[in-house]
Formats: C-alpha cells, sequence, structure tokens
C-alpha cells in the first residue's frame, strides 16, 4: 500500500597597521562568542569588534609587508648560477617578511594562524551576525543595524536575519543611513554607480565611476594577490610523505599562481552572489571605450578599445572600432593600451603558462577563471579537456544561479535530498522530512477512514490500471465527513495543513515572491488486487505531463485541453515507504478547474469560528505561533556559510540567470 498527496500548483572595521601587540583574531572571536553564550553583551560586543579589527589589521600587515619587501629586497634579473639566482633572493625575500612581520604581529606571527572554520566565519561575516545582537540588547539600535545589514548583504539568504532586517525597518527611532555595509569593497560601489548612468546614458558620470571602479579592482587584485603569498595550506592534512626540496618549492609556487589566478573571481563575485560576473575587468574596458565615444573624447575610446583588444584580439567588432578610431585622430597619434592593463596580462599569460607545464608535466590540476585564455597557451594535449572543463564550468555556473534564485525554505528541519542535477534535469527536487512520522500516521488513518473508491476520478475504482484498487479523498470531501462527525476535525485540518505546508515549500524555492495557487489536491491511497500481479507489465500510472498533452510520436507536449494548461508546478509527498513499486521517475519526450480547495477552507475557518464563540460571546484567539516580542533571533552557528554597435553590457549574459523551462512531476 503507497499513500501519497499530490499536489497541483500554478504559478568594517579600519585596518591597524601601526606597530604593536595585535591580539589573534581568532582567539578574540572565541572569547566573543563565549561572552555572548554569556548574554555578557558589552563584553561581546568590544570582543567582537576587537576580532574584526585585528583581522583587518593581520591582512593589511601582510600586505603592507610583501610590498615593501619587494621595493628593499628586489629579485636580481642578471646572470650567475641558478641556484644562487633563485634561492638566494628567496631566502632574503623570507627573511624581509620574517622581520618586518615580528615588527607588525606581536608577540609572533605564528600566533596569527587560524583554523581554516574561523577563517570562513570571517569571510562569511559571521562575527556581525553576533554583533547585531549584542549591540540590540546594549540598546545602540544604530550599531546593530550597520552589524546586521553588513552581515545580511554578505548572506542574503539568511532567512532569520531577513526577518530581523524587517523588523529594524519598521522600529520607530532607526535612521535609514544606520543601513550601511560596513565592509562595503569600493570598486563594487563605484562600479553599479557607473553601470547605472551607463544605463541611463549619463556618460561624463559612468566614465568617472567606471574609472574608479577599474583603479580600484585593480587594487583589490593585487592585495588578493598578496595575500596568497601566506603559509600554504594543505586541504589534507593527514601524516604523509614530505616532498624533496624541488617538488616542494614547485608545488607551493604552483599553488600561489593558482590563488593569484582566482583572484580575478574573488573581486569579481559580489558580496551575497555565488557566481562572479563574466569578464569583469574586460568589461569596464569595454564599456568605458563606447562612455568615452559618446562624450567625444576618442583619444581615451581608443586606449581603451586597445586595452579590450588585448584579452580578444580577434573581436571583430572591437576591431572596427579601432579600425574608426584612427580614422578619427591624428595620423601621428599613437594609440596603445593601457600600462596597467599591458601589466596585467601580460603577468597573467606568464602565470597561466607556467601553470599549464605543471598539469602537462607534474599532475596539477586548474580550472581556468578567465574566457579570454588564448587556445595556444595551453598544451596542445590538454585543449580537448579545457574545452570539457569549460563545458562542465558552464554547466555549474548555471547550476550555481539556479540556487542563487531559489528562495529560503520557510520551515526548519526540511532537507534537500535531490536537486535538479542530481535528478537530470531542471526544475525538479527532492525533500525530506515534510511532515513528522506522527502526521503521515495522522494522515494514514484519514485515508483508511474515509477514502473512497475513485474519489476525484469520476469514482472509477482503478482509473490507470485494474490492478490495483484506488482511494482517494479531496481536502473539501475530509472537511465534509468532518462536518458531519464521520472523521476526526483534527485530521481534515492535518490534511489541509499539510497541503498549505507543501505549497509554501514549493513556493519558496521555485517562486520566492511569486504566489502560487492550489489547483487540485488529493489524498491517495494505491493497493495492490491480489492475484493480479504476476507478470505484470503496465504502469501503475501512464507516463504524462500535468498541463500539457504528451505527443510520443511527434515528440512535442501540446498546450491545449483538456490538458490543465494553467499549471506550472506538481509535487508528490509520500506518506509512508512500506511498499514495493511506486516509484516516481522522468522520461524524454518520447513516451492533463475549478479548485475545491476554496469551500475547504471556509468550512475549516467556519469550525475554527464556532470553536472560538463559546456560550456565544465572540473573541478573537491570540496566535501561540507568533512572538510577541521583536526581539532578534540568537544567531545558530554553522555546522563543522558603437554608434552602429549594441550598446555593450546589454548583449551579454548576466549573472545570475533566470531559470529556464520548468519540467513537471
Amino acid at each position: 500500500m503507497a499513500s501519497l498527496l499530490c499536489l497541483s500548483l500554478l504559478a568594517a572595521a579600519a585596518a591597524a597597521t601601526s606597530p604593536g601587540r595585535l591580539v589573534p583574531f581568532d582567539l578574540l572571536y572565541a572569547d566573543g562568542v563565549r561572552a555572548y553564550l554569556a548574554r555578557d553583551w558589552a563584553r561581546a560586543a568590544e570582543l567582537l569588534q576587537r576580532a574584526l579589527h585585528s583581522y583587518a589589521g593581520l591582512r593589511a600587515a601582510r600586505r603592507a609587508c610583501r610590498a615593501a619587501c619587494a621595493r628593499e629586497e628586489p629579485f636580481p634579473g642578471g646572470p650567475g648560477r641558478w641556484e644562487a639566482a633563485l634561492l638566494g633572493p628567496v631566502l632574503q625575500r623570507a627573511g624581509c617578511l620574517q622581520r618586518c612581520l615580528r615588527r607588525r604581529l606581536r608577540p609572533a606571527p605564528s600566533a596569527h594562524r587560524a583554523s581554516r572554520a574561523v577563517r570562513r566565519d570571517f569571510e562569511r561575516r559571521e562575527p556581525y551576525n553576533y554583533l547585531q545582537v549584542a549591540f540590540f540588547q546594549l540598546k545602540k539600535l544604530d550599531q546593530a543595524v550597520s552589524a546586521a545589514h553588513t552581515f545580511f548583504v554578505a548572506n542574503p539568504q539568511h532567512l532569520q536575519m531577513r526577518e530581523d532586517i524587517e523588523k529594524y525597518r519598521r522600529m520607530s527611532g532607526v535612521k535609514s543611513d544606520s543601513f550601511q555595509d560596513l565592509e562595503a569593497t569600493p570598486h563594487w560601489e563605484a562600479y553599479e554607480t557607473g553601470v547605472q548612468h551607463y544605463d541611463a546614458d549619463e556618460y561624463l558620470q559612468a566614465v568617472a565611476r567606471l574609472e574608479e571602479s577599474l583603479s580600484e579592482a585593480l587594487s583589490a587584485l593585487e592585495e588578493c594577490r598578496a595575500l596568497c603569498e601566506g603559509p600554504r595550506e594543505d586541504e589534507d592534512e593527514e601524516e604523509k610523505m614530505q616532498p624533496g626540496l624541488y617538488e616542494a618549492i614547485a608545488a607551493h609556487y604552483i599553488q600561489v599562481l593558482k590563488c593569484r589566478q582566482q583572484c580575478v573571481l574573488e573581486i569579481a563575485t559580489k558580496p551575497g552572489r555565488i557566481s562572479a560576473t563574466e569578464d569583469f575587468i574586460p568589461s569596464h574596458l569595454d564599456l568605458l571605450q563606447f562612455a568615452y565615444s559618446q562624450v567625444g573624447n576618442q583619444t581615451m575610446a581608443a586606449e581603451c578599445a586597445a586595452s579590450y583588444l588585448l584579452f580578444y584580439p580577434t573581436d571583430e567588432p572591437m576591431l572596427e572600432k579601432m579600425k574608426q578610431y584612427r580614422t578619427e585622430l591624428e595620423e601621428d597619434a599613437a594609440v596603445t593600451a593601457r600600462q596597467s592593463i599591458q601589466h596585467y596580462v601580460q603577468r597573467s599569460l606568464m602565470e597561466k603558462k607556467l601553470i599549464y607545464y605543471a598539469v602537462e608535466h607534474l599532475g596539477e590540476t586548474f580550472n581556468d577563471p578567465d574566457l579570454w585564455t588564448p587556445d595556444e597557451l595551453i598544451p596542445e594535449n590538454l585543449r580537448e579537456k579545457h574545452r570539457e572543463d569549460q563545458e562542465k564550468q558552464k554547466q555549474e555556473t548555471l547550476d550555481v544561479e539556479e540556487r542563487e534564485k531559489r528562495g529560503p525554505l520557510p520551515f526548519e528541519g526540511i532537507a534537500v535530498t535531490m536537486d535538479s542535477q542530481q535528478m537530470n534535469g531542471t526544475q525538479r527536487v527532492v525533500f525530506d522530512r515534510v511532515l513528522t512520522e506522527s502526521e503521515c500516521k495522522d494522515l494514514l488513518r484519514l485515508t483508511k477512514a474515509a477514502g473512497e473508491a475513485g474519489d476525484g476520478y469520476r469514482a472509477r475504482r482503478s482509473p490507470h490500471t485494474p490492478h490495483e484498487r484506488f482511494e482517494g479523498l479531496t481536502v473539501l470531501k475530509a472537511m465534509q465527513l468532518a462536518q458531519n462527525g464521520d472523521v476526526e476535525w483534527r485530521d481534515a485540518k492535518l490534511l489541509l495543513q499539510a497541503s498549505e505546508k507543501s505549497r509554501k515549500i514549493i513556493e519558496s524555492y521555485f517562486t520566492p515572491g511569486k504566489k502560487l495557487h492550489f489547483s487540485f489536491t488529493h489524498l491517495v491511497c494505491r493497493r495492490a488486487v491480489d492475484g493480479e500481479q504476476e507478470g505484470r507489465m503496465d504502469l501503475s500510472h501512464p507516463v504524462h505531463a500535468d498541463n500539457c498533452l504528451l505527443d510520443p510520436e511527434g515528440q512535442e507536449c501540446w498546450k491545449e485541453p483538456p490538458a490543465y494548461v494553467y499549471r506550472d508546478y506538481s509535487g508528490i509527498l509520500y506518506l509512508n515507504d512500506d511498499f514495493q513499486g511506486g516509484g516516481l521517475f522522468f522520461t524524454e519526450m518520447d513516451t492533463v478547474t475549478v479548485t475545491e480547495r476554496v469551500k475547504a477552507e471556509e468550512l475549516m475557518e467556519q469550525r475554527s469560528v464556532e470553536q472560538d464563540q463559546p456560550d456565544g460571546d465572540k473573541h478573537q484567539r491570540t496566535d501561540r505561533s507568533s512572538r510577541s516580542s521583536s526581539e532578534p533571533r540568537a544567531p545558530r552557528r554553522a555546522s563543522k556559510p558603437a554608434d552602429q554597435r549594441q550598446k555593450p553590457g546589454l548583449d551579454r549574459k548576466q549573472h545570475p540567470k533566470v531559470l529556464r523551462a520548468r519540467d513537471e512531476f
């Protein structure tokens, strides 16, 4: 016996750079969390702020020391024995770094090595999650709002913080300018403002902000690259044979090179997003050349076009623009790419060449973050794999974009056990723990007590196959039976609530912000008929689509009656698993209102009113599930976070993309 419920739905801190003792940020963070759990709000706020300050100071010290030592102890380029030319400068650079870091990081640089879990908390801005509650308890609303907003910007799917932010917005006394990102990155602020001016055809303003963004982005890129030169982090911490001198140097160097290459993804990923903006640096130049041409500055437009062509030298529209710019400018005017962009491209290509050498000869792996890497740079025997990796990366990007589109689940405890990728399609998902075991048993009892043969299918006992007994119960029928006293009201109410819970889950996961409405809901029980299962070849339920007529011959699905063309999503909620068969599967193309819920909900509402009116006295009941306090909830720890050319940017694929075609259960 298989029972199931079928649903059809329509559609900050300042960097510490001065010498002095810098307490390790992970120790401050741990003490801050302990103070938080002890409800010592003042001490928690102090320690968490100091932890953020120390974290920023540590990063600033490492960046400053690497920059200083690159000036004080430059690597020589002259002739000499290769060992002395390589290892001597390496040792001198290492000594310089140690001296500089000892001056800036007291008591010792090694004390500031934190675990990966703690570093991940700071990358996800987790301290601000604690800070906002501590500041709220200290009646420091402005600081609480800033901390909450800073955390929420990087964690926009955090349901609890979303609720807290909405509460802050409704509070009197909270100023709108308190909603500020204390960890805001300058290049993203300038970039988004520049794009807004660009889209509004305000090209002078766009040029200013996009130039600012490009400059800040290149600066952020250098800072990220400097931090890559820190201690090596082994993915596998288990004891293993240590490599020899040259292998160790090569392995660590390649790790640094790969880290530097990934920096472009870090700066191109907006806080709170998962996927990076494609071609982030080239897109600046593409937008800038068009904006400069619109304000009549052909010299700068040509410079930006020449810079763009360093990334895509065969881009025909840009080559045409360059030809036009050279014609418009004086013949003796030299058009060259920006030196900063030349340096960026040349350095990146050099690093890629070394990495691909290691991939070919040392067994390394590499996911190239750039779309503009020339094919000739990649060893011939790796090009096919490179193309396959790019296709795989595109699919992973699509999967990431689909996850970004999803909303947070509205109920705790529900688990996603299979997503679209695991189910080999799109718009597919399997949830677990939607109902409790006792709730499933109550609904099974209701099915046995009230299910009528073929209810909802014109009273046909076996609408799909003669080998099964088919019983069903609509929510309206359940309410009518409860009204007549044939079944318990609580069981009928549970059926209504379970279907509504399922609707909210599907709505939140697939269409956040867009309301879904019921088309049909059916509590179904299927039982195999004894003695009629031997040699059975038919399906319990034929292959079908809920919102179109499946045409196996033409391999199409026709959106026309009698199919329920208005349906967007279908769901099945399994109430038990102690049966054989009944599996759900999908096929390719080569292999159907009036809702009953409105009346059912009216009966349920009428019943509630009757229960709330003893002795004829009307009164309104308080919802015990709601909280009367506006206090934000405590965070939960994460378990072990051209004039004739189309305007640039309009024809490019932006992230995240909207979800594509919907598949039906």
